[in-house]
């Protein structure tokens, strides 16, 4: 027994001391910047304000505002997570049919989960090119609309960013679904057609009910990703293109930490976010119930 709990040993070991050097560590030297007053004169002095920054955060006026940057925060993320969901399961239940070419359409549609997200932010930001952009010529030449700004106004450039995170992010939510419908039993289906139930009753009682315990999960994961998700807001529109308009929380603190060097300021919005995604995340698993079986 005492040699299996030192080979046990042996082996857990080294991750934990490889998870403590690149989470714990980082994760603790963000809270003691929290307390203090470091910036890019204080780097090597650094003083103990308590709250201070935390308190700087939701008084103080800030260029962009704060209140202005999390109601941003939250639109994007309820949209997109909104879209990734309904497009994921969509797809998903098409996919789930006997249709041929299945596995041709499969992969076509989790390309741009597989693409990396920096590849895919600088090329849907030249699609949005107001001159050369193929975004703003089918516009022009088959729609016969003017052309739209997208990276020159405030609103343009925010749905910008959104609709380049919709085509990001969808894949993962129907490769996630997809997997949850191959889980379901098809006894199910057969007795419900042998019911006479409709399509939409069997959606509604069977489909949707077992893929919950799998989806929630998934929901949850993506929100949190797409909170923090800092590359397409900085690269599809330059970070905070025009005049910061189209900032979220996640940006605001790379900008705070590293074209301010507000590094402490930027610690304590850092510990709002974690502490904001934190809350949420146990809301949405209480109140879904994702943790209760599905049978």
């Amino acid at each position: 027994m005492k040699k299996q709990n030192i080979f046990i040993a042996f082996l857990v070991v080294p991750a934990f001391l490889l998870l403590a050097a690149v989470v714990f560590y980082p994760f603790l030297y963000n809270f003691l910047l929290a307390f203090g007053n470091m910036n890019l004169h204080r780097i090597r002095d650094w003083d103990f304000i308590g709250l201070r920054q935390f308190v700087r955060i939701f008084t103080e006026p800030s260029q962009p505002d704060f209140y202005d940057v999390f109601l941003k925060t939250i639109i994007w993320t309820v949209v997109n997570v909104t879209f990734h969901v309904a497009l994921g399961v969509f797809l998903a239940l098409i996919l789930n049919q006997a249709i041929r070419g299945k596995s041709i359409y499969r992969t076509l549609l989790i390309l741009p989960w597989a693409i990396p997200q920096y590849i895919v932010a600088l090329t849907w930001r030249g699609m949005f090119n107001y001159e050369y952009g193929s975004i703003n010529l089918v516009i022009t030449k088959y729609l016969g609309l003017p052309a739209v700004e997208w990276l020159r106004s405030p609103t343009e450039a925010f749905l910008a960013c959104i609709l380049t995170n919709v085509w990001l992010g969808f894949p993962f939510m129907m490769i996630v679904a997809l997997g949850a419908l191959q889980s379901i039993p098809h006894e199910l289906y057969e007795a419900a057609d042998m019911d006479g139930a409709s399509w939409w009753h069997k959606l509604k009682t069977i489909t949707l009910p077992l893929i919950r315990p799998v989806m929630i999960p998934a929901v949850t994961l993506g929100t949190i990703w797409t909170f923090n998700n800092l590359n397409i807001v900085w690269l599809v529109s330059n970070g905070g293109e025009p005049s910061d308009n189209t900032h979220i929380l996640v940006s605001f603190v790379y900008k705070a930490a590293f074209n301010f060097y507000s590094f402490s300021y930027a610690a304590a919005l850092s510990i709002v976010i974690f502490v904001i995604l934190l809350l949420v995340s146990l809301f949405l698993m209480r109140q879904t119930k994702a943790t209760e079986p599905a049978y």
